[in-house]
């Protein structure tokens, strides 16, 4: 299935999208992203996301030739394009990239190369893991926020791909929990962490992690359901003995993590913190989204 991207403004079918060896975003990882998804076809949160683009963008001083309202007006038109393919995929992924191009040094590099990359969601691979998650806090630590601030949405990710590799190999499947150089969980390769202690729900601080913006969503609807929410420094020792954990990401929105370094979160089963959010979820964005999931992911492995 072919969908339609903006690249470099122009229209052109994804898979002629295509990134120079030489460029800098390829060559030493200078360029950022985001991700969000729609449900029934809507994008969801679109301005939290562009916004957090702009500050990565602003911040690692990268001009993508367009302004704010203008990535939003070609995020739209982009879903607008792939619209016809929403029966069959469920709902849409799109990808925002923007690299700094070729140049020996970032100051002199030849200007942004800028992308809206759209696909249908991967629910083959991940409908199952609202059946509950494997999870390994590693030895492979997240980056320094004094080296590389963590609010920044890149691609300097090599530390995540050893974390994963790490975690597989002690439990095979499982995901990563990585935490600082003080000992501190921070953040997955792709998601933020967070437990229930009592009822209370806990997260780690923006110091070191992605201000996500699913961790957001969660955080107001705790807010809105009286969940008492406590964002705070979190110890390996907090999570493995808290009774509930879960993980946030764009795409599968929250997901239960029911085992950490091989023993079971609480008793091992989904908690009622993590099933009344979930619940709340659904009910925000008007579509059970779990049982999307395991529909058109159980669909797509047939």
């Amino acid at each position: 299935m072919s969908f339609t991207a903006y690249w470099n403004g122009e229209w052109v079918p994804s898979e002629q999208i295509r990134i120079d060896p030489l460029d800098r975003g390829f060559m030493v990882a200078d360029a950022t992203f985001e991700a969000t998804r729609t449900f029934n076809g809507r994008i969801y949160h679109l301005g939290d996301h562009i916004r957090r683009l702009y500050r990565s963008l602003d911040y690692i001083r990268l001009d993508p030739g367009l302004t704010e309202d203008e990535m939003a007006a070609l995020t739209e038109e982009a879903v607008e394009r792939n619209l016809d393919k929403l029966d069959a995929v469920g709902d849409l992924h799109i990808h925002h990239f923007v690299t700094r191009g070729k140049g020996r040094r970032a100051w002199s590099a030849d200007g942004a190369q800028v992308g809206i990359r759209v696909s249908g969601l991967d629910f083959a691979g991940y409908y199952t893991a609202y059946d509950g998650l494997k999870a390994v806090i590693t030895r492979t630590q997240s980056y320094h926020a004094e080296a590389l601030d963590p609010k920044i949405k890149h691609y300097s990710r090599m530390n995540f791909n050893l974390a994963e590799l790490e975690a597989n190999e002690l439990d095979p499947g499982a995901l990563p929990i990585l935490r600082d150089r003080d000992g501190c969980i921070t953040e997955g390769s792709s998601y933020n962490v967070f437990i229930v202690t009592d009822g209370r729900l806990r997260t780690s601080t923006t110091r070191t992690v992605l201000e996500g913006v699913s961790r957001k969503v969660v955080l107001s609807l705790a807010s809105q359901l009286d969940i008492e929410t406590r964002i705070e420094d979190i110890q390996p020792y907090d999570v493995l003995n808290a009774d509930e954990c879960f993980f946030t990401s764009t795409s599968w929105c929250m997901v239960p993590v029911t085992t950490v370094d091989k023993r079971p979160v609480g008793d091992g089963k989904i908690g009622p913190v993590t099933k009344q959010l979930l619940a709340a979820w659904s009910e925000n964005v008007s579509l059970d989204i779990v049982d999307q999931a395991v529909r058109h992911g159980s669909r797509a492995v047939v």
